[in-house]
């Protein structure tokens, strides 16, 4: 089964419209140790494409707690780290999910984040924390002003030379996350297209004046194995052209 999903990764990376539009890459931990056109993967994508690869490391969540699902442990994390920096690569990213409006629930997430985060850190790699607020929540501009208040917080207490990313669910009010954007430590704040639609998603991605995109389902939308070559790089330009344009070209309007 990987090895389809793999050679479906392989056509998009290859693909001429997967070009300097496209600043990083989330690899899975069997894509990092695969090849692309005999070259592993971490280094094809910055040879060929100048493209920063990332790793994800997270386990997937647990079950759900005072509105949110942590991650699982992450037993193996230094191991897994030695492992990207013989690869190549860059940083990593590791999910969690914000389900309500919780306080409690909202400050385990976010200093869950933080403790995995200073420790990828401290291995010479650069975080993408991702504490996704579901799209669906009942509260979900409640949770969000939670998770701002909370992020804010544990980057008050990192040194004035960290670094990290967030990726974050495009929020319900546009700039929320400013503050964060504008701190030092905060290389990009991310926008994940969640529940959205693609369409939907760079709607509201195109009015918020500071996310960026990092899409992976919204980016694959309307692929599919059996189109032709020549229709699967189209689809695949379209897309592209319609997620990079609602990252830079920002607007006020609904």
């Amino acid at each position: 089964m990987f090895d389809l999903v793999h050679a479906m990764r392989t056509r998009v990376v290859t693909s001429a419209a997967f070009d300097g539009r496209i600043l990083a890459a989330i690899l899975f931990e069997q894509t990092m140790e695969r090849d692309v056109q005999g070259v592993p993967t971490a280094q094809y994508l910055w040879d060929e494409k100048q493209i920063v690869p990332f790793l994800k490391v997270d386990k997937g969540v647990a079950d759900e707690q005072h509105g949110v699902r942590l991650m699982k442990p992450i037993d193996n994390l230094d191991e897994l780290l030695e492992r990207a920096k013989r690869h190549r690569i860059f940083g990593t990213k590791m999910r969690s999910v914000i389900n309500d409006a919780d306080k409690d629930g909202v400050t385990a997430i976010v200093e869950q984040q933080f403790e995995y985060g200073v420790r990828i850190s401290s291995a010479g790699l650069v975080p993408i924390l991702e504490p996704e607020v579901r799209t669906n929540s009942a509260h979900k501009d409640e949770a969000e002003v939670l998770l701002r208040e909370a992020l804010q917080r544990n980057l008050d207490g990192l040194p004035d030379d960290a670094v990290i990313l967030l990726k974050l669910t495009i929020p319900t009010q546009p700039g929320l996350y400013g503050s964060l954007a504008a701190d030092a430590r905060v290389l990009l704040v991310l926008a994940l297209s969640g529940g959205y639609s693609r369409d939907e998603a760079c709607k509201r991605l195109a009015r918020d004046p500071i996310m960026i995109a990092s899409f992976s389902r919204a980016l694959l939308e309307g692929l599919s194995d059996d189109q032709t070559d020549e229709q699967f790089n189209a689809q695949l330009e379209a897309s592209i052209a319609q997620i990079y344009d609602a990252s830079v070209n920002k607007s006020s309007g609904s």
